[in-house]
């Protein structure tokens, strides 16, 4: 789990580490790049994107704010035809993605329907790739490797992390701690990967909520810091999208895990929020509403009526910058551009790699979720995903929580091929299980 900072009021600081699985399952993943396609929007005239975002877009994507921006359309418009094809086409639809150049993928097998699916994918302007299995056949195969894997003695299956369903190469794909595991015959040697179970956890010291009152300072945006505070446990956290619940009332969407006490959640002695001014606790800015965590990994802060218009905004940080200005909800989409904003390592971007998975993390198991190669510490727990100026996720968990910066995964990565990985609650399936709650678009 990518923990926020944790601390117990007024106690003398120190740092602990605590072994989490955060292993992908069942998921649409690109283990390796796709090949070239065709585009089919255009980009955005003029993208009035702050010029921190343009600069983490270049230095973390390599692409123009333009271009950015053209994907992010680019994979909405794949995600909504997706949606349309597993229901008329199940016997050979077998997913879609944005390859590398940020062009339209639909894959389709050999079956009944094949022939008007390719047509309507054409018409739409995607690239289509024949392919030998649909995604409804990877799906009873990866039913046949976990009903193997049950089967095993306790010290294999216990080092298997995850089995994926991989779109992009049209397989099944099992993540392991290490090599020279027994598999099945039908899985390909070549889609085992390697990865070592991810650590995470850090404690901080803040002080007594009753001790401090801090100054308000103006417009509070997504990736702004927080200090959630029950008794005399603390959590560091990031806000995550400002929003209105279905009375009206403003709220904050941020991560489950970020609440030090979850069952108090919408009584009167719910755990509260507080602005953090550096290290310390500033005003009180609302209470948890609702927290959910275990499939799900979300919290809905009420917040508070003298910080209203604090929240009465549609932003998400960009630090030293204007901020984003969020305009819409997206579908987690293979190969979509996406950037987070968090309170430890500010704005940084990145590239959708899996999405519909589910994510073992401690004892619970997170679905739903996607991932995406962006490296997060604790601290940016709760934080905002965006893909363009669209809402996309909450952050919820990482591969790499244990190190100080990020400089030193993305090294690693950069050298290994083994990214950091964010792994997110989508922002979709929280408006869709609390109807009439709204991310602000104004």
């Amino acid at each position: 789990m990518l923990l926020p900072r944790i601390g117990h009021l007024r106690s003398a600081a120190r740092q602990t580490r605590v072994r989490k699985t955060v292993i992908a399952a069942s998921a649409a993943i690109l283990l390796c790049g796709p090949t070239a396609a065709v585009a089919t929007a255009q980009p955005d005239p003029a993208p009035n994107l702050p010029a921190e975002l343009v600069a983490a877009v270049a230095r973390d994507l390599k692409i123009s704010p333009e271009e950015y921006l053209r994907r992010a359309d680019v994979a909405q418009q794949v995600a909504a035809f997706a949606t349309t094809a597993q229901r008329q086409y199940p016997a050979v639809f077998a997913g879609s993605w944005l390859d590398d150049g940020g062009k339209a993928v639909v894959a389709l097998a050999q079956g009944p329907g094949a022939d008007e699916a390719q047509k309507a994918a054409e018409s739409a302007g995607f690239e289509v790739r024949n392919v030998a299995k649909s995604e409804s056949a990877l799906r009873g195969e990866k039913s046949a490797f976990e009903r193997w894997l049950e089967g095993q003695p306790a010290e294999v299956s216990a080092l298997v992390r995850g089995a994926v369903i991989d779109t992009v190469n049209n397989s099944i794909a099992v993540r392991v701690d290490k090599v020279g595991l027994p598999m099945p015959s039908f899985i390909d040697p070549a889609r085992v990967i390697v990865m070592a179970p991810p650590v995470a956890g850090e404690q901080a010291t803040l002080p007594q909520a009753s001790e401090i009152a801090g100054d308000a300072r103006g417009v509070l945006a997504g990736g702004d810091g927080y200090a959630s505070v029950a008794g005399r446990l603390s959590l560091r956290c990031s806000l995550g999208f400002n929003g209105t619940d279905r009375t009206g009332n403003i709220v904050n969407i941020t991560a489950g895990h970020c609440n030090p006490d979850i069952p108090s959640a919408g009584n009167d002695n719910a755990a509260r929020v507080h602005e953090l001014n550096g290290d310390r606790l500033g005003n009180e800015l609302g209470r948890f509403q609702k927290s959910v965590l275990g499939a799900q990994d979300y919290s809905i802060v009420r917040i508070a009526d003298q910080s209203r218009e604090r929240f009465a905004n549609n932003e998400v940080r960009v630090p030293g910058a204007a901020s984003v200005r969020i305009d819409g909800v997206a579908t987690p989409v293979v190969g979509a551009p996406v950037c987070k904003s968090g309170s430890r390592t500010g704005f940084s971007c990145g590239v959708v790699n899996a999405v519909d998975q589910t994510v073992q993390v401690g004892e619970r198991e997170l679905t739903q979720a996607f991932s995406a190669n962006i490296c997060a510490l604790p601290g940016d727990s709760g934080g905002p995903i965006v893909s363009g100026r669209l809402a996309l996720g909450i952050s919820s968990a990482s591969s790499v929580a244990d190190y100080p910066i990020c400089e030193i995964p993305n090294l690693i990565g950069a050298l290994t091929g083994n990214a950091p990985q964010l792994f997110a609650q989508p922002v979709h399936v929280v408006l869709s299980d609390n109807p009439g709650l709204r991310i602000r678009t104004e």
